[in-house]
């Protein structure tokens, strides 16, 4: 079930009526997914929601919660009883309650990470620790660790014990006295090897780990690079914080494109599905990039009005003022949504600042000279004098040839200062193109045709 199925809707709202049969009610859960659960619970009343959390096993309960967002999951364990919410907070996946709880304000954190059993409230304070969108802050603590002296036999004991709660299963990571990560076994090779063989002569030294400083959108990067199903996350110390699984990455990936769409767009980005933001939230988020890019147009303006007396000499200079700036502006973002993709995915880097400025100023000299060509073309088309025809052209070569290379060095340069590549997005880059290549036009206009 992909969209809400109404008939699905009507026989859940029956099954929750308090003389309906609770077996009918565990059958249609149980062969329900947990996201189409979560769809159908939209459909219900408060009442109708907390029943059905209350009566349903709390691992089901906990998979359809995380499906939904972090301060709806509050509200829904807010109205559970105490230990209904204890049973489905103890079963979230410990990466999806570190989101849970960043989202809270301390004191509600507070009340719900008493709930947790005190060995996962320690680890889970531990990621806590780390900074927002960081690998260690998205780690998961479900992961099956062995001991280094352990032999195969006693890590699959260990298996058998704890790996209904695991995330993933595949990989058992080996540890040391202090927590450090020595090595890791797959299950496969375990399974095969000798009972009595010391777990530690049949895993893996070579390993490939990440930061728990790292960046998110670099560790998603790191897991599709290396094409892992999960990756080890360590301290600088080498203490295994935790693992980031695959699901985890799909969701940065999801994450990190909305917010670059975004920005992209020239918004910031909406911290709350589309349909659920306050009109407020909509506002608060837009007026500052709109204000910022009045501003500039605003300088724009005075550019023009600063060149005044070349257009009051020669009206027909007006006539092409949209054409060139959208040109530019066109060149600029082309080559900006170029750059910040291939930063995105690792081919572009600081170290690469001076070849991709030359490749664009090359670039941008060759579509300049196109462009100048067809705009030499278009004005002697429309029987104006040879000086504004080569005005034209001359603009649109260094136009283009300024606004391509200007595309390729703010987004690299931004990324270095520690913003967010897709900052520069096209409406930012349209705006400094505009006033440019006015300038550019106007003196050009002065030295062609002496005004």
């Amino acid at each position: 079930m992909t969209a809400i199925d109404q008939k699905m809707v009507e026989q859940l709202k029956a099954l929750l009526e308090p003389d309906a049969s609770s077996d009918a009610l565990f059958e249609l859960v149980d062969e329900l997914q947990p996201y189409d659960l979560s769809l159908l619970m939209q459909e219900l009343s408060r009442d109708q929601k907390i029943f059905l959390l209350q009566s349903i096993p709390p691992a089901i309960a906990a998979e359809t919660l995380e499906h939904l967002e972090p301060l709806e999951q509050y509200r829904h364990l807010s109205n559970l009883n105490h230990n209904t919410a204890v049973d489905i907070l103890n079963h979230l996946s410990s990466d999806n309650i570190v989101q849970l709880f960043a989202a809270l304000h301390p004191r509600q954190t507070e009340r719900l990470i008493s709930f947790l059993e005190p060995e996962f409230q320690a680890k889970v304070r531990d990621l806590l620790s780390f900074p927002e969108n960081s690998a260690g802050s998205l780690a998961s603590v479900d992961y099956i660790a062995a001991r280094q002296g352990w032999t195969a036999e006693q890590t699959l004991e260990h298996l058998r014990k704890v790996g209904e709660r695991a995330e993933v299963y595949k990989y058992i990571y080996v540890l040391d006295s202090l927590g450090e990560l020595t090595g890791v076994v797959s299950l496969r090779n375990l399974i095969m090897a000798d009972p009595l063989t010391p777990v530690e002569e049949i895993m893996t030294t070579n390993l490939i780990t990440i930061d728990a400083e790292t960046d998110q959108e670099e560790a998603a990067q790191m897991l599709s690079r290396y094409d892992l199903e999960a990756m080890p996350v360590v301290s600088d110390s080498g203490r295994m914080v935790g693992i980031i699984t695959i699901d985890d990455i799909l969701d940065i990936i999801e994450e990190e494109a909305t917010e670059d769409i975004h920005l992209l767009g020239g918004s910031q980005p909406l911290d709350t599905p589309y349909l659920q933001s306050g009109i407020l939230s909509v506002f608060r988020k837009r007026i500052l990039w709109l204000s910022l890019l009045f501003v500039a147009g605003a300088i724009t303006s005075n550019i023009l009005r600063h060149y005044e007396e070349v257009l009051g000499q020669m009206i027909a200079l007006t006539f092409f003022i949209p054409l060139l700036i959208d040109t530019g502006g066109n060149a600029g973002a082309q080559t900006c949504t170029t750059v910040i993709r291939a930063m995105v995915l690792g081919d572009v880097g600081f170290k690469d600042f001076l070849k991709v400025i030359f490749r664009e100023m090359h670039l941008g000299l060759a579509l300049g000279a196109a462009m100048a060509a067809v705009g030499f073309a278009w004005s002697r088309l429309l029987q104006n004098p040879s000086n504004i025809a080569f005005t034209i052209s001359a603009t649109l070569v260094t136009l283009v040839t300024v606004s391509s290379t200007i595309g390729a060095a703010m987004p690299v340069i931004g990324k270095k200062l520690g913003l967010d590549p897709a900052v520069f997005s096209a409406p930012m880059i349209t705006t400094v193109v505009d006033a440019l290549g006015l300038i550019i036009y106007f003196q050009f206009a002065r030295l062609i045709m002496g005004i």
